[in-house]
């Protein structure tokens, strides 16, 4: 990790937001600490005020009373628009402009604050690279012309253009397919590992939180503080029914979504060969001798490609298009509940990969099973040691 933080401290002083015409705050007296270079995700049911205390930051919504300050300044006495040039801010469905490419959709910012085209052009394809978007193949693109993951890192992209301090997140992967979910939430961990900001994210999926907070506030009703503490504290020792209800039953193998699949031992011994580097006869020859069924096709940049079954190599003249495109991979900061479900949709072991998305070995479903039956012998040890 990073030893530079960029993200700045915020605080929360009694902040509350009345909503004329209506008896009860929408949040009352809000007070929280928010440390820089950390992950706090807001989290608790619908209707709970979570998004709107999330917005008074940047002010999209106008406190009643109280104190925000951001890296010591009072948020409230700032201009509210160069206050939010200076705030990253994501929300679900990406929220793209529809006509703009790509480019100028991240460039938006910048442009605001004057940089020059030339700055904007490298900033655009650096964002891009970061998210793992290929500069010279999305540039150009409209949003229409992207998945809904793709849409969710070009809108990451635009939030981190001008590199804020502070970035927050509305449920920014709500409406993506579980797998894309989990490969976007590793996208994230993988980019605050370099870029150290200050992010408050806002969910009411509580696996996320736990995946990917720091801290994690349990909200009730006016944006209450139910509880304020690490995913490991508030797993093992909730503090009231409602933050207990909303962890749920089956809290030890919530487990599975603070273990990694870099805290497990995973193999690294799939016969994994560079595109272009091997013929197929020469491959073939090799898994033969190895006693392999499958080989797994790297492509320059040692990214996985394709599975390759033995038989597939009888009659390929390369190896540029045959076998079976690779699933959706997991990374080394995904969850055990990521991995679980990728193994599920691979129907076999799922690739795991590095930093920058490289080849670094694959993991089965028995490594999890085992770890499931582990986590949850030591949950009965610590119940019955308890009683």
């Amino acid at each position: 990790m990073a030893d530079d933080v960029s993200g700045v401290e915020i605080q929360l002083d009694k902040v509350t937001k009345r909503y004329p015409g209506s008896r009860e705050p929408a949040v009352k007296d809000f007070t929280m600490t928010i440390a820089a270079g950390k992950i706090v995700i807001l989290v608790g049911p619908s209707g709970c005020g979570k998004t709107t205390t999330m917005r008074m930051i940047n002010r999209l919504i106008e406190p009643t009373s109280g104190r925000i300050t951001i890296g010591g300044e009072d948020a409230l006495e700032l201009d509210p628009d160069k206050l939010r040039r200076k705030i990253g801010y994501a929300i679900q469905q990406a929220g793209l402009f529809p006509h703009f490419t790509v480019a100028q959709n991240i460039g938006v910012v910048p442009g605001l604050l004057r940089w020059d085209s030339g700055r904007i052009r490298n900033r655009v394809d650096e964002l891009l690279d970061l998210v793992g978007l290929d500069p010279g193949q999305y540039r150009d693109r409209y949003p229409r012309q992207l998945s809904g993951g793709q849409q969710q890192r070009v809108g990451v992209a635009r939030a981190l253009a001008a590199d804020p301090p502070v970035l927050l997140m509305d449920e920014p992967f709500g409406a993506v397919d579980p797998i894309t979910r989990g490969n976007l939430q590793d996208e994230l961990l993988r980019l605050q590992d370099e870029l150290r900001k200050t992010i408050v994210f806002v969910t009411h999926d509580f696996d996320e939180a736990v995946k990917l907070g720091d801290k994690i506030a349990v909200l009730g009703d006016a944006s209450t503080i139910q509880q304020y503490d690490t995913p490991e504290a508030i797993l093992a020792n909730p503090a009231n029914d409602m933050v207990a209800g909303f962890v749920g039953a089956g809290a030890s193998l919530k487990q599975l979504t603070l273990l990694r699949v870099r805290d497990v031992t995973y193999s690294d011994d799939a016969l994994a060969v560079v595109e272009g580097e091997v013929t197929p006869q020469a491959l073939r020859q090799r898994m033969i001798e190895e006693g392999r069924t499958y080989a797994l096709v790297l492509d320059a940049r040692r990214r996985p490609l394709r599975w390759v079954h033995v038989r597939d190599l009888t009659t390929a003249r390369s190896l540029t298009a045959v076998g079976r495109p690779v699933g959706d991979p997991v990374s080394t900061r995904s969850t055990l509940q990521d991995a679980l479900e990728a193994i599920l949709a691979e129907g076999g072991n799922a690739v795991v990969t590095g930093a920058r998305g490289e080849y670094v070995g694959t993991i089965d479903i028995t490594t999890v099973t085992d770890t499931v039956r582990q986590l949850r012998e030591e949950h009965l040890d610590s119940e019955g040691a308890a009683s």
